[in-house]
């Protein structure tokens, strides 16, 4: 039966958005496994928009869903209309726009507020017990979505992790080919760029996360 699942994007663009590659690489793992895909986006303004050749802040506004677009080839919706009774499984690629744009953790760090429609959607999937892949920076969620004791990775970032344990999260050292489980909760999470030194590298973890989570929907 084929499985279907969530991807919730969060701009384009590693500094400012979801960061490219983990989100082309998770959308064609889940195509090479049969699973039906349709992304997602919070219809809201970016949290700023960043030059990605100098790294400096462009004086100008782009809409997190408008931006997403790109990436999912124009086929994608408003967060606010994820049902996850519609759906086996969600995933949520890192990138800046993750800490930036899904939530404020990127400025507020362990008090961060996540996007209430974001928040929503990805607490319905928790509350039907069906299955959360998280990937890079975007465990950051974990804790928001699931409580205090979730276990979950960054990779091996004292600072991020440590931020982690503050909102309740237990975090776990992880190489960046290897994903971390919650067995309980059925989440599922790889550091990706938070570690790789490459595309390839970046894919092992990946791979790993959409090939788990979807074994997680039987």
């Amino acid at each position: 039966m084929t499985k279907k699942v969530a991807v919730i994007l969060s701009g384009c663009g590693v500094y400012d958005g979801a960061e490219i590659h983990e989100s082309v690489i998770t959308l064609l793992r889940l195509d090479q496994r049969g699973a039906k895909v349709q992304c997602f986006a919070p219809n809201i303004a970016q949290h700023h928009v960043i030059n990605h050749t100098t790294g400096e802040e462009m004086p100008e506004s782009r809409n997190v869903l408008v931006e997403s677009a790109r990436i999912a080839r124009g086929e994608i919706s408003d967060v606010r209309d994820l049902d996850a009774a519609d759906f086996d499984a969600l995933i949520i690629p890192g990138g800046f726009g993750a800490a930036k744009n899904l939530s404020d953790f990127a400025i507020s760090g362990a008090a961060c507020v996540v996007q209430p429609d974001v928040l929503a959607a990805a607490k319905g999937f928790a509350e039907a017990g069906k299955p959360v892949g998280l990937i890079c920076i975007a465990p950051h969620l974990a804790a928001k979505i699931y409580g205090e004791g979730v276990s979950c990775t960054i990779g091996n970032d004292a600072g991020t992790a440590a931020a982690l344990g503050a909102m309740g999260a237990q975090h776990v050292d992880c190489t960046v080919s290897e994903i971390v489980e919650d067995e309980q909760r059925k989440l599922v999470t790889t550091p990706a760029y938070m570690l790789a030194q490459s595309i390839s590298e970046a894919a092992a973890g990946i791979y790993k996360l959409v090939d788990r989570v979807l074994e997680l929907t039987h």
